[in-house]
């Protein structure tokens, strides 16, 4: 009986053994949980929100949090102080106010965030005219549109001036020369903060038709009539850098380069964007 118990006993020990000694492998080499604060332009919700997904599904430890606005709004935010991790814009105008090597035209302010040896051209957009269910106009391309803002019969809906797609509209506007001013005492021009809200307008038919990127008209399911040519508006390209006020840094890198691999250039390309990794 004794000789029983004492197996009995060894046995537990030896169990409890094991089990201190996987706990002990365990907290050795599962990563710890980690936070990655990605700052975005508002034209990437739906494919960045994806890419959320597959990524934290390879990397369990890791929470990417997003924050969605205009490119300027965001740039605004980091200036002043928020924490971020990755930026990504829709335009080269507002990383460079972040870049301590850009133009110093364009960082004014001499701002030095951006990483050194991080920033990319990741993507290509195209800027978009894309009309409501039934396309009541008829507006069939830019230079119908054109016309149509000419005789002052229809209702457009743009981006503000400090955001990317109205800075690219108000290209467009100068491609054709357009009097922007003389257009919105018209009466004819409506505006959003940031192209979600322009798209928006046009999805509820608010608008006739609206400016946005090809990818917003394609996640709202707009028919879009034109794109807009280099020549009308120059390239759409989107930056990303990591920041140097990071608390991530090797997270960020990772996941900069996870969104230059082949299963994020998939996802991108199934909405319209064009990958550089340039």
């Amino acid at each position: 009986m004794f000789t029983q118990w004492k197996r009995i006993l060894c046995l537990a020990c030896a169990l409890l053994l094991c089990g201190a000694c996987a706990f002990a492998e365990k907290t050795e080499t599962d990563p710890e949980p980690a936070e990655l604060i990605v700052f975005a332009a508002a034209s990437m919700t739906e494919t960045l929100e994806n890419l959320k997904t597959v990524y934290e599904e390879a990397h369990p430890n890791v929470t990417i949090v997003y924050n969605f606005d205009s490119s300027g709004t965001l740039k605004t935010q980091i200036e002043n102080g928020a924490p971020c991790d990755v930026f990504i814009s829709a335009s080269p105008k507002q990383m460079n106010q972040l870049d301590i090597t850009a133009d110093p035209e364009v960082n004014t302010d001499g701002l030095d965030f951006v990483l050194e040896g991080t920033r990319i051209n990741l993507l290509e957009n195209k800027v978009a005219l894309a009309v409501p269910e039934g396309n009541p106009k008829g507006i069939e391309n830019y230079d119908a549109l054109v016309q149509a803002l000419k005789d002052k019969d229809v209702f457009l809906a743009i981006g503000n001036s400090d955001v990317p797609v109205g800075q690219y509209t108000q290209k467009i506007f100068a491609f054709y020369e357009l009097d922007e001013d003389a257009l919105a005492d018209a009466g004819v021009l409506t505006y959003g903060s940031n192209v979600k809200e322009v798209t928006t307008q046009v999805s509820e038919g608010a608008v006739d038709c609206g400016i946005i990127y090809a990818t917003d008209a394609f996640s709202a399911e707009l028919t879009v009539v034109d794109t807009a040519t280099p020549e009308m508006c120059g390239q759409v390209i989107y930056p990303a850098a990591v920041l140097n006020i990071t608390q991530q840094e090797e997270i960020a890198r990772d996941f900069l380069a996870f969104l230059t691999g082949e299963e994020a250039d998939a996802i991108f390309e199934a909405v319209g964007f064009t990958p550089l990794h340039e």
